[in-house]
């Protein structure tokens, strides 16, 4: 896992909440949910290939 996933992933979520919050102001709280949304399942899409690297580690480590 490179540093370079954690700047993306910090990048998306300072990205999101500016997003969000100008969208709350501005009296469109759908679209602040849906934006909000969105970030986290482009964040999830990048973490699930690790989530199953670690799990496949662990069962080779314990040899399930």
């Amino acid at each position: 896992m490179s540093v370079n996933i954690i700047f993306k992933i910090a990048a998306v979520g300072i990205l999101v909440s500016v997003l969000s919050q100008v969208l709350k102001h501005s009296g469109r709280e759908e679209q602040a949910f849906l934006t909000s949304l969105a970030g986290l399942l482009l964040v999830l899409f990048w973490i699930v290939p690790y989530i199953y690297d670690l799990f496949e580690d662990i069962r080779r480590l314990f040899s399930l």
